[in-house]
């Protein structure tokens, strides 16, 4: 793996970033939770501090200890206690079962 310099809980801290720095983080972060969620993969624990960045502005996911693969039986609830507590997903606080279905179709209706 290459040198991932800050994670961007820093980066966000630390830097004032413009418009189109930012709109390129939002669209990596938006394209690996879609790879993750066609995979069959929820992460539940995304939140900066899991996210590193490159001097590319080069953005990867790190810390799939909380991952579940998402299965057929995946009706049964998860564990509602992840995530760090200002990350927690909607459904997750609501005690909703985990979907990522609601996250694609925002964002089929915004691209």
């Amino acid at each position: 793996m290459e040198l991932m310099s800050h994670n961007l809980h820093e980066v966000i801290l630390k830097l004032r970033l413009d418009h189109k720095t930012l709109s390129f983080f939002v669209y990596q972060m938006l394209c690996a939770i879609k790879h993750l969620h066609n995979s069959g993969v929820i992460h539940r624990d995304l939140k900066p501090s899991n996210i590193v960045v490159n001097d590319k502005c080069i953005l990867k996911v790190l810390d799939f200890g909380l991952a579940r693969k998402k299965t057929v039986d995946s009706a049964m609830r998860m564990s509602d206690y992840v995530v760090t507590r200002y990350y927690r997903a909607p459904e997750v606080i609501l005690g909703l079962p985990y979907s990522e279905k609601a996250y694609h179709t925002q964002l089929v209706k915004h691209n």
